[in-house]
């Protein structure tokens, strides 16, 4: 089945790659879209969610921290959105990162 997005969807998610592109693995220094690390962008109506592992299971949960709340972060400042849910799989500290970064305080729009 052939899925059409509309123009405003395509800019969207156009803007979410973007913002992906400028976060960086704070271990090893390259972009998680470089590392392939996105698994998977849902955009439902200004509702986001972001399927993402880490670059292993056994990364230190810091980062695995640092890297889930930039995603959430720099989704959630673009127009339009008014909710991201970012899901960590794949890693020992999983639950805990989903459940941290997603129950934060959303950043102030610009």
């Amino acid at each position: 089945m052939l899925v059409l997005m509309s123009q405003e969807t395509q800019l969207i998610r156009k803007q979410i790659f973007d913002e992906l592109t400028k976060i960086v693995d704070p271990e090893i220094g390259v972009s998680i879209m470089e590392l392939e690390l996105i698994d998977k962008v849902d955009i439902d109506a200004g509702k986001i969610n972001i399927d993402l592992h880490l670059t292993s299971p056994f990364c230190p949960a810091v980062f695995g921290f640092k890297i889930a709340q930039d995603v959430r972060d720099n989704i959630h400042k673009l127009r339009g959105i008014q909710d991201v849910r970012v899901n960590v799989s794949n890693h020992f500290m999983a639950d805990a990162i989903n459940k941290q970064v997603n129950e934060s305080k959303p950043p102030e729009k610009p």
